[in-house]
């Protein structure tokens, strides 16, 4: 007697229909956009069908799957992973690493540092530390540093941003949108745990909502030296094919304000 044997694994076909459905995406869509028929890919869902090499990074592709991501997709479909992942520290990322490094380099007197996926500090510059000099658990800078967690937490930086409530909300919100946007439960338990803390009370006096223009919500630190406004931007490499880089992010703070230029200066020396 002969045993038919599935096809596949039965992990293939739900992964993709969770990522088709977390894009908000139809069969049709899908199916149109990636070249392949929609009954094919109702086949594949429902784990009757078993998609080839191709059509999984195709589908990836097409849903902006991260790297990571994509190579569970590979290995649950029965193949080997497409994109390699190595420690920041192993020569072949040298050429990352030095860029990284110069971007950190080149940003000063203003604040800049490179985090990872799940937002540890994996590299910042010397203006970050005269930023951080008052927290108060010190505990927060010991590494892995979370710099969410530091932000956040009430002995961390968070008594000494002067429009907390907002800052609050604002990272709040970015974490849920990468929640979900992803799959990863390690941001999700980071979020649970960020969105238990105390919150601060709404509107600090004198606070305005925004940096004059409005264009971005700001960073307002009151530090011994005085007040600081910065505004935040997000820098990620354009074409990665390694995994750890493609997770690479660098946040830069720039001044709002000409007062908070000359203060970065000055704290500079």
């Amino acid at each position: 007697m002969r045993t038919h044997q599935p096809l596949q694994s039965p992990a293939i076909g739900p992964l993709l229909r969770a990522w088709r459905e977390r894009r908000r995406r139809s069969q049709m869509d899908l199916s149109l956009e990636a070249g392949i028929s929609q009954r094919h890919l109702s086949y594949v869902e429902g784990g009757r069908a078993s998609p080839s090499r191709e059509m999984v990074l195709r589908l990836a592709e097409e849903l902006e799957v991260p790297l990571r991501d994509r190579n569970a997709l590979l290995l649950a479909a029965g193949y080997a992973p497409a994109f390699p992942e190595r420690p920041l520290d192993d020569p072949a990322l040298g050429a990352a690493r030095g860029v990284v490094e110069a971007i950190l380099r080149a940003h000063a007197p203003f604040p800049a540092l490179a985090v990872d996926r799940h937002w540890v500090m994996l590299a910042a510059n010397a203006a970050v530390g005269a930023l951080l000099a008052g927290v108060e658990n010190r505990a927060l800078l010991t590494p892995p540093v979370n710099v969410l967690r530091l932000s956040l937490h009430p002995r961390g930086l968070l008594p000494m941003i002067a429009n907390a409530a907002e800052w609050r909300a604002h990272i709040l919100e970015r974490l849920r949108r990468q929640v979900a946007a992803g799959a990863d439960p390690v941001l999700a338990a980071l979020l649970a745990e960020l969105s238990a803390l105390p919150a601060p009370a709404p509107g600090a006096a004198g606070m305005p909502a925004l940096v004059p223009g409005g264009i971005a919500v700001p960073l307002v630190l009151d530090l011994p030296a005085g007040r600081l406004a910065l505004i935040g931007t997000t820098t990620v490499f354009g074409t990665p094919v390694e995994v750890t880089v493609s997770e690479l992010a660098i946040e830069a703070f720039y001044p709002a304000d000409e007062a908070t230029a000359a203060l970065l200066r000055s704290l500079a020396g």
